[in-house]
């Protein structure tokens, strides 16, 4: 994280109730429309990691017996189809190998076929660093009456996210990816098609701690206690996002793409291919597969050790096949990806007993 953020961490904590902290918590509104893309007016922070911002979205616009439609194609679909199954929806999937996007056709064709109540799909999946344009899947959402929920929580603040143009009526993230706080808050906006479902809601979500309204009492009109608040987590964010409008949003993602373009280019040299086909890939998070005959379980024991740098490797279907590796917030810079660079080569060679 950028020093400013550990800073800001250590200011005097105030009251839950304090006006001061609804002041930050309107700052923070502010700085989060703007990464969206929307000029949403119910944008909030959830009090929780990225997977409760998943499972608010749910819990507020899965009702018991509602079709749900999930594109899945990696982790994260996977998550929310259990969630949405585990509040009563009835789940219908259209499914891909990880790693690939579905396009235009299959998403109208997808839900003209099973006319949802809701849509969900991952714009960043983390499990593989696919990115999911969802112009289409709102589009044909929307032509069946169904509201769409995006999973941006790898994409916001390093990739344009655009709520507002895509026609996106839920979108949730994280604090710890590309915006640079640290994990623990889970921002989370809604369209004025969402904000009205919810108001004709009949019966209350199953989850109390997840219930828009009362968090929306919380936060705006009545300040009616709901819970404490993690303090210290909002200012950290709204440092965060102070950092954003100081480089600006657009300079952001080019820094991004830039740098994530000059690790794939440095891979490529060293005979490495990447898993997500080029033009559907994250700039955030890339998954470059494991050379044949090595034990990605070593490289990256090895870069820990030896270099102190943690990656991660894959999960699920992808488990041994791929390294995770993020390039993503005050990380995302050249100097970084170099040396990272450097480090994988060292790292391959030690893994594959000095013959790379």
């Amino acid at each position: 994280m950028h020093p400013r953020i550990y800073e800001a961490m250590s200011r005097p904590i105030v009251g839950h109730l304090d006006p001061y902290f609804f002041q930050v918590n309107e700052e923070i509104r502010a700085g989060l429309n703007a990464c969206f893309g929307t000029k949403n007016d119910f944008t909030m922070v959830i009090s929780g990691t990225g997977s409760a911002g998943m499972e608010c979205a749910v819990a507020n616009f899965v009702t018991p017996g509602s079709t749900v439609a999930i594109f899945a194609n990696g982790y994260f679909s996977d998550r929310i189809t259990e969630m949405a199954r585990r509040h009563g929806g009835a789940v219908q999937r259209l499914e891909k190998p990880w790693g690939r996007t579905f396009t235009d056709a299959e998403a109208r064709e997808f839900l003209h076929a099973v006319r949802p109540q809701v849509a969900a799909y991952v714009h960043a999946e983390t499990s593989t660093g696919a990115h999911q344009p969802g112009g289409a899947i709102c589009r044909a959402a929307h032509e069946v009456g169904a509201l769409v929920i995006a999973d941006c929580v790898t994409s916001l603040g390093g990739m344009p996210v655009r709520v507002d143009e895509t026609g996106i009526d839920i979108a949730y993230s994280g604090t710890q990816k590309a915006l640079g706080a640290p994990p623990g808050l889970a921002p989370i906006t809604c369209s004025p098609r969402a904000v009205e479902f919810l108001r004709q809601r009949k019966s209350p979500p199953a989850s109390w701690y997840l219930d828009l309204k009362l968090l929306l009492d919380y936060y705006e009109s009545a300040h009616r206690y709901h819970h404490t608040a993690p303090i210290s987590m909002f200012y950290a964010l709204r440092e965060a996002l102070a950092i954003i409008e100081e480089e600006g949003l657009e300079s952001r993602w080019e820094r991004h793409r830039r740098n994530h373009e000059r690790f794939v280019a440095g891979l490529a040299e060293m005979g490495i291919r990447m898993h997500v086909a080029e033009g559907e890939r994250l700039w955030t998070l890339n998954t470059p597969v494991v050379p044949e005959g090595v034990d990605d379980a070593a490289v990256r024991r090895h870069l820990m050790e030896v270099r102190g740098i943690e990656i991660a490797g894959g999960f699920g279907p992808l488990a041994g096949k791929v390294f995770r590796i993020g390039t993503m917030g005050y990380g995302s810079t050249g100097e970084n990806v170099d040396l990272l660079l450097e480090a994988l080569r060292e790292a391959l060679s030690a893994a594959a007993g000095g013959r790379a």
